[in-house]
């Protein structure tokens, strides 16, 4: 049993920051502006509240659901985070490691820390999907799909929404960019996080092999030039096109936050979308990605098009609440980083096993056995209700 105690997701991060520095903290936790779309992708799930249906009881609790193709223990999943090393020396072989155990996807960054083979070498049974900008040198974004295939990653995740980087307000009024957070972190002890970024770059943008040589001889500013350059890359539609003609791995857009846009994506024929605002760390100011769910799902309802949710996820409650809007899934990227920087693969699945079993308990007191039973009838915006005296 724990002795540390969590009783709820929300509270590793107050264990980790009791015991971590507080710059490796921050660097995870903030977002951009002035942060309220980070504030607010949490806040906006309160404003939806359950409907619970009694004497609907058929038997034992069945969570587990299908994500292309791949059945999954229960519609969670890991949202792509960079620089898990910093969080502990497993990094993303740890969370590999942690999907792995309680049978659920990760999407494993391209800003990995190690080669973005080494994920499934360590947890072959893995089930893995690979996150990739549409990076301004083609040839990255090639090397880097060709290598996920070899490597038995079974879907691509194309993050669309950072044609430039977010501003980070927390940081300008601490004194800190972000850039400077990151080479003043440590990873347990000698080593500068930069360098680590630095050699990690060089294992996984290989596609411009003298680009690459280049940003080698400008040290630590590797990071904040080159591979800022490369992130920027003011992609379009064409770019997705182009993408989706060199793999036959399905292709799912991670950032989708409008109707007008989740058509496009179907129009584009892509597998899946992800609702997402980064994180709250890109544009600020934008809805919270459960209020902006409900309009994406009706905009490609019958199309066969996955939707799935990231963003402000912290209880078995928000996942099925996200699901009775009608998303597939839902990904998680903070509370990992908080289980990893507080017990390694092991804080991760303890955070995962406690997501699993609040959905359980959330799906048997709403009387739904299976998650095709979990829809909109079950759950209501506060908008909505009304009470009569």
């Amino acid at each position: 049993m724990p002795t540390h105690g969590a009783a709820r997701v929300a509270d590793f991060e107050e264990l980790v920051r009791e015991k971590t520095p507080e710059s490796l903290v921050d660097y995870y936790a903030t977002g951009a502006g002035d942060e309220q779309t980070l504030q607010d992708s949490l806040k906006a799930f309160q404003r939806f509240r359950l409907k619970p249906r009694v004497l609907w009881s058929k038997g034992n609790i069945d969570m587990t659901t299908k994500l292309q193709g791949q059945t999954v223990s229960f519609p969670l999943g890991i949202s792509p985070t960079g620089f898990q090393c910093a969080a502990h020396p497993e990094g993303e072989k740890a969370t590999a490691k942690a999907a792995e155990r309680t049978e659920i996807i990760m999407i494993v960054s391209s800003w990995a820390m190690i080669p973005l083979e080494a994920p499934p070498a360590a947890a072959p049974n893995a089930r893995l999907w690979m996150q990739v900008y549409p990076f301004r040198d083609r040839r990255n974004t090639v090397d880097m799909i060709r290598r996920a295939e070899r490597s038995g990653y079974k879907a691509i995740v194309i993050t669309v929404d950072s044609p430039q980087i977010g501003l980070f307000t927390r940081s300008w009024r601490s004194g800190r960019q972000i850039n400077q957070q990151l080479r003043e972190l440590k990873i347990r002890g000698t080593t500068s996080l930069a360098f680590c970024i630095f050699q990690c770059r060089l294992v996984n943008l290989q596609g411009a092999k003298d680009d690459v040589a280049r940003a080698k001889a400008s040290g630590d500013e590797f990071l904040f030039t080159y591979g800022r350059e490369q992130t920027e890359s003011m992609a379009t539609w064409a770019d997705i096109a182009w993408i989706k003609s060199i793999t036959k791995l399905p292709i799912i857009l991670k950032g989708i936050m409008t109707a007008e846009s989740a058509r496009e994506a179907v129009a584009a024929g892509v597998q899946s979308i992800i609702v997402s605002a980064h994180g709250g760390r890109q544009l600020d100011g934008i809805q919270a990605p459960i209020e902006a769910l409900p309009e994406v799902v009706d905009s490609v309802r019958g199309s066969g098009l996955e939707v799935y949710l990231d963003g402000g996820v912290r209880s078995g409650r928000d996942i099925f609440k996200a699901l009775a809007i009608g998303a597939k899934a839902v990904f998680i990227g903070r509370p990992v980083i908080w289980g990893l920087l507080h017990n390694g693969k092991d804080g991760i699945v303890e955070i995962l096993n406690m997501l699993k079993n609040e959905f359980r308990n959330t799906m048997s007191l709403c009387g739904c056995t299976g998650v095709k039973d979990i829809s909109r009838a079950y759950v209501r915006h506060e908008s909505q209700l009304t009470c009569k005296l």
